[in-house]
Parts: structure tokens; C-alpha cells; sequence
């Protein structure tokens, strides 16, 4: 029997392009949509990509975060009335949808990992642009989830762990924040996961990632270690940087609800960190794309 059709919302990011290979190796006919040919907060494009769909991700976001303190009509736009708008047209015609959302939503001030049940408090333009599309998703009362996701990482695109391996190879000291803390989640992770959300059609808000916690600092030892690199590696506060748009200091999720659904743990961090390091370290494509010839 065929799987149903799939439109991926911004196909070319680092994570759709993970999440395409996902779906099609699930059986999905999946249909790729992004820039420049696609642009989500065109309706006349999103309604007749929806009307050609069983189910729709979306991956399409305004990410920069700096950005979004000046840019922030343009991040509102696209991150949440865009969103509100998907959510209509799904409502009319009765697709489902799953939307990507941040923990920037929240302030990082609790001292306890988050739930989906606490009360979002975004502390900049990027996280209030998430935060509504997330409410005028849920208004829009079509059938949805929404995947609240943390420090991701791929091969496909430009991330925290990326540009900090390119960073270390030039060697000397590198200063890394350690009072941020959250769980390095890699694409392939987020795919496999969102795979088994869209074959249950589930619905609510979700936090989606790898299992454990360590700081931006932490990372930076562990992928240097990992990989050999001779840098050395200093931490310092979030304070030491003069930057438009505040970080949460706190990023932990409490992922127990979508455990429960999927009926295991998410793997730890470290395990999908150490295959991701390793597949670099074998292929060299992402060092080649630095401009970095290793010996």
C-alpha cells in the first residue's frame, strides 16, 4: 500500500534535508518545497502545496536570531503570522501539520528543565516570533503538533558544533560560554523522531531532545577532545559577549511526555555526537567545505 504524501516546508535547511531522507526511507512520496521557488508566507503557494498533501512539515523558519532584533517584522512575518496561516488552510482542507518550534520560546530562568506545560516567557525577537506562530497554530485549531527543539546541529548546514570545529582547527584559544545549558540535538535525531510523530498523526506540544545536559563549554571540550584538535579552550559568561539578542541560560527540556509516546528514551547526547564526529572525521566533506586540509 503507498504511504501518503509528504510536503516538507523548507526542504534545503539543515534540518529538512535530513528529514526529507527520513520520510523517504520510511515509504513516504515526498514532496520538497523552499526557497526560492517556494516561500511560505506566499498563501496562494502554501494553500495549493496543502491541497496536493496528506501532511505537511514545516522546517521554513526565520533563524537568525541576531537578526531578529532589527529584522523583526520580517521574523514575525514568517516565524508566526506565516505559521497561523498554514494552520488555517490545514484546518480547511483537514490535514495534519507538524511545526518545529525553539526553546527560545522560554526565559532560561527556571532552575529545573522546562515542560511543556510552563508558561513561555521569550527574552528576545527570535523567541516571540516562535512562541506566535506557536499560538496562532494552535488557534487556527487545525490538527497539529508542535516540536519544541534545542541546539541543533547537522551535516548540512552551518551550526554551533560546526563553527566551532572550523574555529578550533585555526588552534590558539577559543573562549566558549559555559553558564548556557541545554542538550545538543543532531538532525538525524530530530528526523527519526518526527518520522514516528507524523506515522501516529500525534497532536499537542512536544520537547524534542537528546537525552542529558551539558553547557555550549562542555561541547566544545568534548568535540575537541574527540577529534584531536590543539586549541585551547577557555570558558567565560554569556555577559563577556556583546550580542543584539539574549540567550536563555537554562535550555534544559524535560522530555518524558514524547518518551511515553515513543516508547524508549531519546538517545544521550554523546552518542549522537560522537557518530556525527566520526562520520566527519571519515568523510572530511565538512573540513573540504572550511576551506581546512587536514594531514
Amino acid at each position: 500500500m503507498s504511504k501518503d504524501v509528504v510536503a516538507i516546508l523548507g526542504a534545503k535547511g539543515m534540518l529538512g534535508v535530513d528529514l526529507t531522507a527520513a520520510c523517504r526511507a520510511k515509504g513516504y512520496d515526498v514532496r520538497v518545497h523552499d526557497l526560492p521557488e517556494f516561500d511560505i508566507t506566499n498563501p496562494a503557494r502554501v494553500r495549493d502545496v496543502l491541497c496536493q498533501a496528506d501532511a505537511v512539515i514545516n522546517c521554513a523558519a526565520y533563524t537568525d536570531v541576531d537578526g531578529a532584533e532589527t529584522h523583526a517584522e520580517l521574523a514575525h512575518r514568517v516565524n508566526g503570522e506565516a505559521v497561523g496561516q498554514l494552520g488555517a488552510f490545514a484546518r480547511e482542507h483537514g490535514k495534519w501539520v507538524l511545526h518545529f518550534s525553539t526553546d527560545f520560546v522560554f526565559s532560561g530562568t527556571l532552575d529545573r528543565p522546562y515542560v511543556e506545560t510552563d508558561v513561555p516567557q521569550p527574552i528576545n525577537e527570535y523567541g516571540r516570533s516562535k512562541l506566535a506562530g506557536e499560538q496562532l497554530l494552535e488557534a487556527s485549531d487545525c490538527a497539529h503538533c508542535t516540536a519544541r527543539l534545542e541546539w541543533t546541529y547537522g551535516a548540512h548546514g552551518t551550526n554551533f558544533v560546526t563553527k566551532l570545529i572550523e574555529q578550533a582547527f585555526h588552534g590558539g584559544t577559543l573562549q566558549v560560554v559555559d553558564d548556557q545549558i541545554g542538550s545538543p540535538t543532531a538532525t538525524t535525531v530530530v528526523a527519526a523522531v518526527a518520522c514516528d510523530l507524523l506515522e501516529h498523526r500525534a497532536e499537542g506540544t512536544f520537547h524534542l531532545a537528546s537525552t542529558g545536559y551539558v553547557s555550549r563549554f562542555g561541547i566544545a571540550q568534548f568535540v575537541v577532545e574527540r577529534l584531536g584538535l590543539g586549541v585551547n579552550l577557555q570558558p567565560c559568561r554569556s555577559s563577556d559577549y556583546a550580542v543584539p539578542a539574549t540567550r536563555p541560560l537554562n535550555s534544559r527540556f524535560d522530555c518524558s511526555k514524547i518518551h511515553a509516546l515513543l516508547g524508549h528514551q531519546i538517545e544521550p547526547w554523546q552518542t549522537s555526537l560522537e557518530h556525527f564526529l566520526r562520520q566527519l572525521d571519515e568523510t572530511d566533506s565538512h573540513y573540504r567545505r572550511c576551506g581546512i586540509h587536514r594531514q
